[in-house]
């Protein structure tokens, strides 16, 4: 995971490769690095390369080298293709959908940075009494709980992974009580009473849990909540 990567953009004005880096570039190699470029922060796997630019193998691997030796491209592998590797311009950060975004850490879900992040988003849940997702964006940012600034969705899908643990339960305001600030019919969350945890989600294992999953709406490929890390999804497997 690269914590610190933001949206996929352009640091900074690509240099003009014909000026400079040991020389101006030839032909092959202009054509590979300008297709490179072409890709910004998706990249280009070298099959793509041969097949766009009908280049035999020898000459696409002997330009890329050449590109590489002048510090113009880099090399990112595929976080869930270890053997499949793109070429990106030094210029550019690598997407999600190459490092696996923010939740992954050298191409493998960072469990530990995620622990660390539930653990501290329970707590602050648990002294809020009663919160809104709006109210714990609010409070995780200023609290300074994470290096990098998460968005909106990536907390969401923190609270929802403490949902499914039954570390926190999720709750619609009555408008009344302890809801008395919070408009009714908005979901709220809550902590358990001291001792007191949520029944276990038992009920998906009956037929494919994907179908009665609460948090089908947030499940996706890299995130915490995702066909792969999800343990009703890898229990019904081996029911």
């Amino acid at each position: 995971m690269s914590r610190s990567q933001g949206p996929s953009s352009l640091k900074r004005k690509r240099p003009e490769p014909a000026h400079g880096h040991g020389g101006a570039l030839i032909e092959h190699e202009k054509v590979l690095y300008d297709l490179i470029c072409s890709k910004q922060s998706m990249g280009i796997w070298i099959g793509d390369m041969k097949r766009e630019t009908k280049y035999p193998d020898n000459v696409v691997t002997k330009s890329l080298k050449a590109l590489q030796a002048r510090g113009l491209i880099k090399l990112v592998e595929h976080y869930q293709n270890k053997g499949k590797k793109f070429y990106l311009s030094k210029d550019f950060e690598p997407s999600k959908e190459l490092t696996g975004g923010n939740w992954y850490s050298d191409g493998k879900l960072d469990r530990e940075y995620i622990s660390t992040l539930k653990g501290f988003c329970a707590r602050m849940i648990q002294k809020m009494k009663v919160a809104t997702i709006e109210g714990i964006v609010d409070a995780f940012k200023k609290s300074g709980a994470s290096k990098v600034d998460l968005s909106r969705e990536q907390i969401e899908e923190i609270v929802n992974a403490l949902v499914l643990d039954n570390e926190v339960m999720e709750v619609k305001s009555t408008g009344a009580g302890e809801f008395d600030f919070i408009p009714v019919g908005k979901i709220c969350y809550k902590s358990y009473a001291k001792g007191v945890k949520g029944e276990p989600k038992t009920g998906a294992m009956a037929s494919t849990p994907c179908g009665v999953c609460p948090r089908i709406n947030h499940c996706t490929p890299n995130g915490i909540i995702s066909p792969r890390t999800c343990v009703y999804y890898t229990k019904w497997l081996e029911f």
